[in-house]
């Protein structure tokens, strides 16, 4: 079968951390997409939009594979329930589908992505945004590369990228998803409204990790959304951040809101977010 091949594909041990993680990313790309075009159903994991399918798990199984064949010291977590505690410091974190939900619709707008960091334990009551080293993030259908992070410029199928854009949000496009429940929560209702109201227009695609490679190259203007797990946010942030932007985490009402772009953008985000009735 021709996901043998792929599962079978046995990576370069010698092969750098930036190597390593774009030829991770295409791999599970490619085994999801093959498996999609055999034929798949998903399962729900918290709601209808939040399905998990077998390539997800196979994806996510081939990568914690290769890593722990090619980086045994490091630590590995993964979407998917993979959880390996490594002794290097540093731990890649895996989101072998992102974008399921379209995935299985036969949208082209879903991706692998990786990210590595720095582990590091965050002071009591300060929120977590992990220093991170690298982000690869893989885009199969359009076969879209983009990839970067530290003393590695950010590039898009090795083009160097120009990076976010310098504008003020109300001129931006801003990219953001919530979850249609959470609108009926002010908690997070009334912040995420701020925060969209203050952009030129919104786009709502469903990838997080695609949404921010597009911020990283200026296609997209910002982007912002609560409660990202880090393998939804830290690929996406090592790239922008590579590009040249800038990226936050700001708690509002108990929730934590990711944003990204120019500085200026993400400092209009975080001003927008927090101008909202402060729940006790």
């Amino acid at each position: 079968m021709t996901t043998g091949r792929h599962s079978a594909t046995e990576l370069d041990p010698s092969l750098d951390d930036y190597e390593l993680a774009a030829a991770l990313v295409r791999e599970a790309g490619q085994l999801a997409l093959l498996m999609r075009m055999g034929g798949l159903q998903g399962e729900r994991k918290t709601s209808v939009s939040d399905v998990v399918t077998a390539a997800d798990h196979a994806a996510e199984a081939y990568v914690l594979e290769q890593l722990r064949r090619c980086r045994p010291a490091d630590g590995i977590l993964g979407e998917e329930g993979s959880s390996v505690v490594g002794s290097s410091g540093r731990t890649w974190v895996i989101d072998p589908v992102d974008g399921t939900y379209n995935f299985l619709h036969g949208s082209t707008y879903w991706c692998s992505a990786i990210a590595l960091k720095h582990e590091q334990l965050a002071p009591h009551g300060v929120v977590s945004d992990p220093d991170v080293i690298l982000g690869a993030i893989y885009q199969p259908e359009l076969d879209k590369l983009w990839i970067g992070g530290e003393g590695h410029p950010a590039t898009l199928n090795d083009e160097r990228i120009s990076g976010p854009s310098g504008a003020a949000l109300s001129e931006l496009g801003a990219a953001t998803y919530i979850h249609p429940t959470w609108l009926a929560d002010p908690r997070a209702a009334m912040p995420w409204h701020a925060a969209a109201v203050s952009a030129a227009s919104l786009r709502m695609f469903g990838s997080g990790s695609c949404d921010l490679g597009r911020v990283a190259d200026g296609e997209l203007g910002c982007w912002f959304q609560h409660s990202c797990p880090e393998w939804d946010w830290l690929p996406g942030k090592a790239i922008v951040r590579a590009a040249g932007g800038d990226t936050g985490v700001v708690r509002v009402n108990g929730l934590d809101w990711f944003i990204a772009g120019g500085p200026t953008a993400v400092r209009e985000l975080r001003a927008a977010l927090t101008s909202v009735p402060q729940f006790a």
